[in-house]
């Protein structure tokens, strides 16, 4: 677990309502239009400060091309750049984070977990980091699992989305982040 601001709390409940809001009025909305008056906001685990965690960085200087699948059969691909290992629950853990060829900035982290297809949207949840600066070996960051998201291909066909690829299945349960929308 990593420190955490006092008023944590309260300014994730206030980026979740401006993040519903959005998903109501806003034309870039996953909401089909012709549900968004029925919309009434997303699902959330609580705040839970334990799923803020430290994690070591090791960066990929030559980074492996991994194909992710995606929500509509097709395939993209990605270049794994990073590695996180972080402990939760008693357990250490890694994730990858990935960047598509010629990015540069925020490290795109697709998971699954125990609540996958349960509490959680079934083609898993992602997390995105825009770390500062270029990462090194051995930084250390914040994972916070309470930003996890829902994909947009969970409220509409409209979007594909990458799965995250097995490598990123975590054997815990995340209670934490966004729940399985009810749309």
């Amino acid at each position: 677990m990593t420190d955490t601001p006092p008023d944590y709390a309260e300014r994730l409940r206030e980026n979740r309502a401006e993040k519903d809001r959005v998903f109501a009025e806003e034309r870039g909305s996953p909401i089909p239009p012709d549900e968004r008056d029925d919309f009434d906001g997303l699902a959330y685990f609580d705040p839970a400060p334990d799923y803020r965690v430290e994690a070591t960085v090791t960066v990929h200087d030559d980074p492996d091309p991994v194909d992710l699948e995606t929500s509509d059969d097709r395939t993209v691909r990605y270049l794994r750049v990073v590695t996180f290992e972080f402990d939760l629950d008693g357990d250490t853990y890694t994730l990858h984070g990935y960047r598509q060829d010629g990015t540069d900035g925020e490290v795109f982290v697709p998971f699954r977990d125990k609540t996958t297809g349960q509490q959680t949207y079934r083609g898993g949840r992602y997390m995105e980091l825009t770390p500062d600066r270029a990462l090194s070996d051995g930084d250390r960051v914040t994972l916070d699992f309470n930003l996890a998201y829902t994909p947009f291909c969970a409220f509409s066909d409209a979007f594909s989305c990458p799965l995250p690829p097995e490598e990123n299945w975590l054997e815990t349960t995340v209670p934490a982040g966004e729940r399985t929308p009810d749309v």
